[in-house]
């Protein structure tokens, strides 16, 4: 199996923006006066799975400033497969419990947006 370094960095660029480009999707331009509880409720989940996904790298950067980089052939892939997987966990943690901030956002929208 041959790795293309170009596509590799192409897909690790792909994965990151992937979640920002949802969150930017739900949230941008968006008048949330006509939309539903549900819609608006939803909006908040993402922005929390985002704001998990930011928190959870910034945690595996602090871990990976001890590592030993042996194997530069291979570390693209690892990038975009953790990166894969730090996304799944953080809207799966979103979606069962979460932190509570998605819950907050959407009772503070609704109250300070008479929605």
């Amino acid at each position: 199996m041959e790795l293309n370094p170009l596509n590799a960095m192409s897909n690790i660029q792909n994965a990151e923006s992937n979640s920002a480009a949802k969150l930017r999707h739900s949230l941008g331009n968006t008048n949330f006066s006509n939309s539903t509880d549900e819609e608006l409720l939803t909006a908040c989940k993402e922005f929390e799975a985002y704001f998990l996904e930011m928190v959870f790298k910034e945690m595996q950067k602090s871990v990976d400033l001890f590592a030993d980089k042996k194997d530069q052939s291979t570390s693209q892939m690892v990038e975009y497969f953790r990166d894969q997987t730090i996304q799944k966990i953080a809207s799966d943690a979103t979606e069962s419990q979460g932190l509570g901030l998605a819950q907050q956002l959407f009772e503070a929208m609704k109250r300070n947006y008479n929605i």
